[in-house]
Formats: C-alpha cells, structure tokens, sequence
C-alpha cells in the first residue's frame, strides 16, 4: 500500500482545536496522554529537562498546554515550588487533571489558550511547555505571552518532539508508515518547529538558550506507538482512504509485530531552556 499524504491534507491538528471537539474525542485523547505519561522513557525525558532548571525558593511555575497534568505534578513535587499552575484548552483534560492531583495542596488549573494567558506579567519564575507549542498556530505569541508572564531572570523550558523523525518503517514502503504520515497529518500542526525554536526564542526575547536531544524507542513495550498506527489507520479509514478491514488489518499488523519481536517505533525529541534577563 503506497498513498502520497501531505501533511494536513486529512484534517487539521485535533489538538489545536481541542476544545470544540467533541466528548469521546477529548476523553479517548486523555487517556493517551496519560498512557504515555506512565511510560518510563518519557518520564526519564521529562526528569531530564526538569533537572536542568535551576528552581529558586518560593517558585511559582506554570504548565502551558499541561493536558491531564502530568508535567504539572511533576513540577509541584519539585524542592522550591509553592505554586504549580496547569493551563490548557481542553476542559475534559482539564478535569482528569484535577481528578489526578487531588492529593497535592499546592496544584491549581485554568481552562486558558496559550496565546492569551490570563495572568498578569512577571507572575511566575518558570514555565514549561510540554509537547505543546507544536500544537498551536502561530506558536512565537505562545513564548511571547511566557516572556510576558515570566519575572525578570526566569526561566522558560520547551520540551517538544521532532516529529518528522517518526518512523515504524522497516523497510521502504512500510503500510504502516503510512499510518504514521496520516497520525502526523491529524494530530501535529508543526512538524517542523524544533528545529526553529531557538530562533524563536531568541525573537520574542529570550537568551541564554541551551538544547539538549531525547531519544525515544519502542520496541517490546510499543502501546504508544501503536497507538499513533491506530490513529492514522482509523484517519485513512474515516477519510475514505481505505476501508474498514483494511484499517483492522494495519491494526494487527503491528501487534504481530510486536509479538514476533519485530516492531520498531521511534521519535526524536528536544528540549530548550532559556532565560528572560534579570
């Protein structure tokens, strides 16, 4: 099975418009965000990049696009932070993530967009942006609102994935490929944003920026991954692409795979940091 797919020729980035799709979507979304916040190598990419901030006492931080929180809790865990603030589009997320956090006493969430933060300027000594900002158009007036929202000598971390380099290819002209061209198509509005962003942190202000590269494999342990072949197959389907037994058969076919030992799914990701001037 070959189909050439450009990117957002299926439709545009769910996650972008998150909060006018509808119920299940947002409620079967969640639910991905937080299988993939169980899985170990991203937990090992966010501790990271976390552990590179430098985090004063009495911090206030704020988590842009922080889905079902898991990078919320994260930071609220953290030596020195009184305040860890979640914020994103999506009020299905935004309850799971309050569902989520319940036990900690110094968590809150706002149903907000990242390009109008309703905070007042120089209110928070950290933000982060999680696999976010290659979500959200125009992404340079989400890190203008972060410089805006940040206190002179704060710190902003971006942690996103360099999503062309998806791949379950095992070889030219892999069918499930296709199901990641069509994932990639459906769910990334950026592909391409990581490797800007230094600049664009640079031009809305900030310095000092510093990046480090974040491996991510799949192989035995592949429910991620296999997830993204499930949502491009199901994409081709919906589309009229292809048909139903078809989009069940690339299904099965990467779950042989993973039986068989065979399957390989792999993303690059890259982290920034980066300073407002004291």
């Amino acid at each position: 099975m070959q189909l050439t797919l450009r990117h957002s020729q299926i439709m545009p980035d769910v996650y972008a418009t998150i909060a006018g799709a509808d119920r299940q979507t947002q409620e079967r979304l969640a639910a991905i965000l937080e299988l993939r916040a169980s899985d170990q190598q991203q937990r090992a990419i966010v501790d990271a990049y976390l552990a590179d901030r430098e985090i004063a006492g009495s911090a206030r931080v704020l988590d842009i696009g922080c889905g079902t929180g898991f990078v919320t809790r994260a930071l609220a865990r953290l030596p020195g932070v009184v305040n860890a603030v979640g914020v994103d589009l999506s009020p299905v997320f935004l309850a799971k993530a309050r569902e989520l956090s319940a036990a900690l006493d110094n968590v809150e969430f706002h149903e907000a967009d990242a390009r109008s933060l309703p905070f007042a300027a120089q209110d928070f000594d950290v933000v982060v942006f999680h696999t976010t900002l290659t979500h959200v158009p125009e992404a340079e007036r989400a890190l203008s609102e972060a410089f805006r929202a940040l206190r002179p000598g704060g710190k902003v971390a971006v942690c996103d994935g360099d999503y062309s380099t998806i791949s379950v290819a095992n070889g030219e002209w892999d069918p499930l490929q296709t199901c990641i061209e069509a994932a990639k198509a459906a769910f990334i509005h950026d592909l391409w944003l990581t490797r800007r962003m230094p600049a664009l942190l640079r031009s809305v202000g900030f310095c000092s920026v510093q990046t480090k590269s974040h491996g991510y494999l799949q192989i035995s342990q592949s429910e991620y991954m296999a997830s993204l072949i499930d949502r491009g197959a199901d994409h081709l389907s919906s589309t009229k692409r292809i048909g139903s037994e078809l989009c069940a058969s690339l299904k099965a076919e990467a779950r042989r795979r993973v039986k068989a030992g065979e399957f390989f799914g792999f993303i690059g990701f890259v982290s920034f940091r980066a300073a407002k001037r004291a």
